[in-house]
């Protein structure tokens, strides 16, 4: 009875050792030392959170760099405008002299008239994936952050709508070169705002962005500890499990020799 019931221990000394070993092969083929709440309960639910933190984190910097991608579409398109605005100020000021005959301040006027189509084609032509960025008075919402609530909007503006005196100036009318000049400050002015508006939502979105970035990073980290496979001890608990696992093969081994020499003696 003594010598079945060692049996009986050594071979479940052998099934757990097994058992064991199985389990440090899992964690060091996926390189994960927590692969199941069977693992960790409590550290696979932080790994969870962790994990959300880190998916949350990556899709906010796309939606910050979707933002900048759009504020960025909306300045170039204002400062191609403002060349022309500058250029229209240009040619008034070049009106305004004396030598000039009508017909001269008709060529001026001409290409004004260019200029002024130049601008309304700029502003029908700046979208972004679909959204008119110059047309209309409208704020875009950017979620940057894991959380809600971490919203960054990017304003857009009816700037068509504030260069309605520039887009009508004429110098060939009368008191046309003081009209055009005043209109092209004007515009110039509004333009200059709605870039800067434009820069500082700009840095603010880098802003984010990098902040998410180096969180994303930490966290990333704090997780890496939690469930990845430490190698080096994996390996090692590998290595005395075979140890282990051979000695219990080989009592098994003794234990079952001596089992048949009795039954032979009882034969």
């Amino acid at each position: 009875m003594l010598e079945v019931n060692q049996s009986k221990s050594n071979a479940s000394l052998l099934q757990q050792v097994q058992e064991k070993q199985n389990n440090l092969m899992e964690k060091l083929a996926s390189g994960k030392r927590i692969n199941s709440a069977a693992d960790g309960a409590a550290a696979q639910q932080i790994i969870d959170r962790l994990t959300s933190q880190v998916e949350g984190n990556r899709q906010g910097i796309h939606n910050a760099y979707d933002g900048i991608s759009l504020a960025k579409v909306a300045e170039s398109g204002l400062a191609g405008i403002n060349e022309d605005v500058s250029r229209i100020r240009e040619l008034s000021l070049q009106a305004g002299s004396g030598i000039l005959s009508d017909g001269d301040r008709k060529a001026i006027q001409a290409e004004i008239s260019q200029l002024q189509e130049n601008i309304t084609q700029t502003v029908e032509q700046t979208n972004f994936a679909g959204k008119p960025l110059l047309s209309s008075d409208d704020s875009l919402s950017f979620l940057v952050g894991a959380n809600g609530g971490q919203n960054i909007d990017v304003a857009t503006t009816d700037i068509a709508s504030q260069l309605t005196d520039v887009l009508n100036v004429d110098v060939t009318a009368e008191g046309g070169v003081e009209a055009a000049l005043e209109a092209s400050d004007s515009a110039l002015e509004t333009i200059g705002s709605a870039r800067g508006d434009l820069g500082a939502v700009q840095n603010q979105l880098e802003s984010a962005a990098r902040s998410l970035s180096e969180a994303d990073v930490n966290i990333a980290a704090a997780r890496s500890r939690i469930q990845d496979t430490d190698y080096a001890q994996a390996v090692s608990q590998s290595v005395a499990n075979d140890v282990l696992g051979q000695a219990a093969i080989s009592v098994q081994a003794q234990a079952n020799q001596q089992q048949g020499q009795v039954l032979t003696l009882l034969s």
